[in-house]
């Protein structure tokens, strides 16, 4: 069975994801998702982004 290729993160994955997180991290990303209005799955996909931004 070959494993179906997604181009966005699902909710569940995000869920996943979030649960194996530091709960810093976690609290950050949840954070930052609400202040951009994006959601949690979205906001985890940018992530990387986030890391570069000056604030």
């Amino acid at each position: 069975m070959q494993a179906k290729l997604q181009e966005q993160l699902s909710p569940a994955d995000a869920e996943v994801i979030l649960g194996r997180l530091p709960e810093r991290i976690k609290a950050a990303l949840i954070a930052r998702a609400a202040e951009i209005e994006y959601p949690i799955a979205a906001a985890i996909e940018v992530a990387p982004v986030f890391s570069t931004q000056k604030h």
